[in-house]
């Protein structure tokens, strides 16, 4: 099982999540974050560290956001990894009750 980032996480892009992971299996995108699935061990540290609540287990992942799993794997594979915590854009705040996102992600 790995965890899965979910449409919470679009154009809020917290990272504090991203400090706490032990195998640095997060990678960026230009307004998401994504858990690459061949990296992830599982360790559950970065649900909590989450402010939006974006990070679910594989089997957890609401029913709504589903396909974010296969986007994980996908983006994965294409987007860098980052290592280290970074500021939150500017207007991330505006965007955290927001509700459907997936129009507004960038690949």
């Amino acid at each position: 099982m790995t965890y899965v980032v979910t449409e919470s996480c679009i154009k809020c892009k917290y990272t504090d999540c991203v400090e706490v992971c032990p195998v640095d299996c997060f990678r960026e995108g230009p307004n998401f974050l994504v858990i690459d699935p061949e990296e992830c061990i599982d360790c559950t540290l970065c649900v909590p560290e989450c402010p939006v609540g974006a990070i679910f287990a594989e089997d957890e992942v609401p029913d709504d956001q589903k396909d974010f799993i296969r986007l994980n794997a996908e983006l994965a594979s294409k987007w860098p990894v980052i290592l280290e915590k970074k500021d939150a854009p500017p207007d991330a705040g505006q965007w955290d009750e927001v509700k459907d996102k997936r129009g507004y992600l960038e690949k």
